[in-house]
């Protein structure tokens, strides 16, 4: 079983920054990368950032050099840093998180997504 639990949205103006985490917690499985997505209304959901377990990161272009993404290992756990947010930044903010089920000695990979975050960019 897998859960996630994500925060950290709101409301802020332009130029401003906020933090998102999302926390994953359960057990039977192995976590390979873990990532944010987001979703504007009338728009498809887009790759936001994603960080391996290795930590290996990539961006969208749109995001680069003002949102960091981040991760905790230790605690399951992924941080999305974003600063300069712009009015174009709004959205709902997904968590995923891929991962191997282990179920005796079979690894299959899965994905799981949280339940969203609003961000809301305006003055």
């Amino acid at each position: 079983q897998v859960q996630l639990v994500e925060s950290g949205g709101g409301l802020v103006q332009p130029g401003g920054s906020l933090r998102l985490s999302c926390a994953a917690s359960g057990s039977g499985f192995s976590i390979y990368a873990m990532g944010w997505y987001r979703q504007a209304p009338g728009k498809k959901r887009e790759l936001v950032a994603t960080v391996t377990s290795g930590g290996t990161t990539n961006y969208a272009d749109s995001v680069k050099g003002r949102f960091t993404i981040s991760r905790d290992n230790a605690k399951n756990t992924v941080y999305l840093q974003m600063n300069s947010l712009k009015p174009e930044d709004t959205a709902v903010y997904y968590c995923k998180l891929n991962f191997l089920l282990l179920t005796g000695s079979t690894r299959s990979p899965d994905n799981y997504w949280g339940q969203g975050t609003q961000v809301t960019v305006s003055s």
